[in-house]
């Protein structure tokens, strides 16, 4: 079956074309919206700029797919392979990637607001200033992804394993990181007002000039952080661990630091 085909058989009312294969089809701004494409197999097809709104992709093979600027709302890519698949400008607004694999993907600027991505695996990923607020990453698998200026307000990042990646200049407002793995992670000048970091594991992070205010880092674990000229007022850091943390010029004022261990001497708040 080829691109010319399933255009014409789609025109003519049918929408199932599950566990079909295409190899180097162009369906570029394509109209395949609610169509069926579960367990499809996709070699270099140019999906870019398609209508998939609502689309059943579930368990595809669409590695290395290029789906930029592709509508993508609410449709179902859970289990599938997206590894290094372009998804830039991508709109994935509630899209259900649960399981997903998309390792070396390029998801820059795409809209994933309220998307599943429960279990997802992001590996290497690229999310430059994409939108995630409300997002659910729980158990999500981040290690070495670059989230440059990502927005993932309100996002369940709990059990997500970020080891390594780049965060700097996120946006993680009211963001649940519950038991999250960060460690060496770049956090420079994120915002994680409100956040929860309870029994996340933050060693070696650089949290410089970042905006931790009202942060909730009970029993974390902060060795050897970085929190030059952090904001952490009003933050909870009971039974954090802290020692060997840079500290200088950060504000602790109002912070709770009840059974933290500080660096050998500081002088608590």
């Amino acid at each position: 079956m080829d691109a010319s085909e399933i255009l014409r058989r789609y025109s003519a009312g049918e929408r199932d074309f599950h566990q079909i294969y295409l190899n180097r089809a162009d369906l570029h701004q394509a109209n395949l919206c609610e169509v069926n494409l579960a367990q499809a197999q996709f070699h270099e097809v140019n999906l870019s700029g398609a209508n998939l709104g609502g689309a059943k992709l579930k368990e595809g093979f669409l590695m290395g797919t290029n789906l930029s600027g592709a509508n993508l709302i609410s449709a179902d890519l859970s289990d599938s392979c997206l590894s290094g698949a372009n998804l830039s400008e991508t709109n994935l607004r509630g899209a259900n990637l649960r399981d997903a694999n998309l390792n070396e993907a390029n998801l820059s600027g795409a809209n994933l607001r309220g998307a599943n991505l429960k279990g997802a695996s992001l590996s290497g990923a690229k999310l430059i200033e994409t939108s995630l607020q409300g997002a659910n990453l729980e158990g999500a698998i981040l290690a070495h992804a670059v989230l440059t200026r990502v927005i993932l307000d309100k996002a369940n990042l709990t059990h997500a394993i970020l080891s390594g990646a780049s965060l700097e200049e996120a946006t993680l407002i009211g963001a649940n990181l519950s038991q999250t793995n960060l460690t060496g992670a770049s956090l420079r000048r994120a915002n994680l007002r409100q956040a929860s970091l309870r029994s996340a594991n933050l060693s070696g992070v650089n949290l410089r000039s970042a905006d931790l205010r009202e942060a909730t880092l009970y029993r974390a674990n902060l060795r050897w952080v970085n929190l030059h000229q952090a904001n952490l007022s009003d933050a909870v850091l009971i039974d954090a661990n802290l020692s060997l943390a840079n500290l200088q010029d950060a504000n602790l004022t109002g912070a709770n630091l009840s059974g933290a261990i500080i660096p050998q001497g500081m002088t608590r708040p």
